[in-house]
């Protein structure tokens, strides 16, 4: 399912195959929270940005439309339209961000609805059952992810727990995947390493859910306010004890400077809102450093937001005009800023995986890092 290509340091070019097609590691995957990418992109545009993997939150979409409406429509991928391979997550993080609408308790989570304060149940077999009606290629096991800083006992409690309910997790894909009426009988299922900012817990508890062979490994519960360089040293300190046979996502991370990083240390595939949240701002990144496009100096100019990118908004619209939108508050604004911070990512991962083919990523990193981590 997941085969190292070619590695360097710690640094690994892959390749991962499901059902849905075969992803190119490192890899970017685009976030659709709703089905959909924040700014008026559509499945076809996700394509044009040449994205790999669309991800879409498993929370939202059980309460509005309701995972059961996706399914009686025939799953993600045919109501979404988008063909390629779809990660779902599990609901853990934004029941973590509800957290004076939610009450933890073994069996699962209770919490109010930021819709219309309707009270649901969510633990590990319902989230499981909504990913299943989902029909997400991967699935994410329903995971506690803690607020950082925690104390450590807490913490610790809540990686036991966490590991009790990916084992219900992994009992229930087992027994949905069998049904004759699933969406997406082939469905992965990937589980969640935690243990906050505490290396022994991380460590301990990564070698726990390694034992149960599963088809993925993710890093959750970092870039929620530690320092870049603390989440660097838990990454550092997990990933010699995740299964080189299987690939490992880091979760809702995160800046460029940040990709590069994660990457030296070993991680495979990621996915953050930053890049959509921040075009629809106006802060675009390109190979010279981020731009704020509402900048008074691009009143008059006629030139792309990156003269050296190739994205489809680059090709056609200058600064000055796309700067206009924004001030007048036109959607079109919207769609053009987003294209091309996801297409800026995704060349960078595509630009990352030719480093690694052609053994200078160390050389690559040392060049970009400084350069995407500047404002101009």
């Amino acid at each position: 399912m997941f085969k190292v290509l070619k590695q360097e340091g710690s640094a690994r070019r892959g390749e991962f195959a499901t059902n849905r097609g075969t992803v190119q590691t490192p890899a970017f995957m685009n976030v659709a929270t709703a089905a959909a990418i924040k700014g008026g992109l559509s499945a076809e545009d996700l394509k044009t940005v040449n994205c790999q993997v669309m991800l879409s939150n498993t929370y939202h979409l059980h309460l509005r439309p309701s995972d059961t409406v996706i399914k009686d429509c025939g799953g993600l991928h045919k109501f979404t339209t988008w063909d390629g391979p779809i990660l779902t997550d599990s609901g853990g993080f934004q029941v973590f961000s509800l957290s004076s609408l939610r009450k933890i308790a073994e069996e699962g989570v209770t919490f109010q609805s930021h819709i219309d304060g309707k009270k649901i149940f969510m633990g590990p077999e319902e989230s499981m059952q909504i990913q299943s009606n989902l029909g997400s290629t991967i699935a994410m096991a329903f995971d506690e992810c803690v607020e950082n800083p925690a104390e450590y006992a807490y913490s610790k409690a809540s990686c036991d727990r966490t590991t009790r309910w990916l084992k219900r997790c992994q009992a229930k894909m087992k027994e949905l995947n069998m049904r004759d009426d699933t969406v997406n009988p082939e469905q992965l299922l990937f589980g969640i390493n935690q243990g906050c900012t505490y290396k022994d817990l991380r460590i301990n508890h990564m070698k726990e859910i390694a034992d149960l062979n599963l088809d993925g490994y993710a890093i959750g519960g970092l870039a929620v306010g530690e320092p870049a360089e603390v989440m660097y040293e838990i990454i550092e300190n997990v990933t010699p004890h995740m299964p080189t046979d299987k690939i490992r996502y880091l979760m809702g991370v995160g800046t460029p400077v940040n990709i590069l990083n994660a990457v030296e240390r070993g991680v495979d595939l990621f996915d953050c809102v930053m890049p959509s949240r921040n075009a629809r701002h106006g802060h675009l990144f390109t190979t010279k450093g981020i731009i704020n496009i509402n900048n008074h100096k691009y009143e008059r100019d006629m030139t792309p937001i990156d003269e050296n990118c190739d994205c489809p908004v680059c090709r056609q619209y200058s600064k000055a005009y796309i700067r206009h939108l924004l001030k007048a508050k036109e959607m079109l604004s919207q769609r053009l800023l987003v294209m091309h911070n996801l297409w800026f990512y995704n060349k960078l991962m595509e630009d990352i995986r030719k480093a690694l083919d052609e053994g200078r990523f160390a050389e690559f990193k040392k060049e970009k890092e400084e350069i995407y981590g500047k404002r101009i």
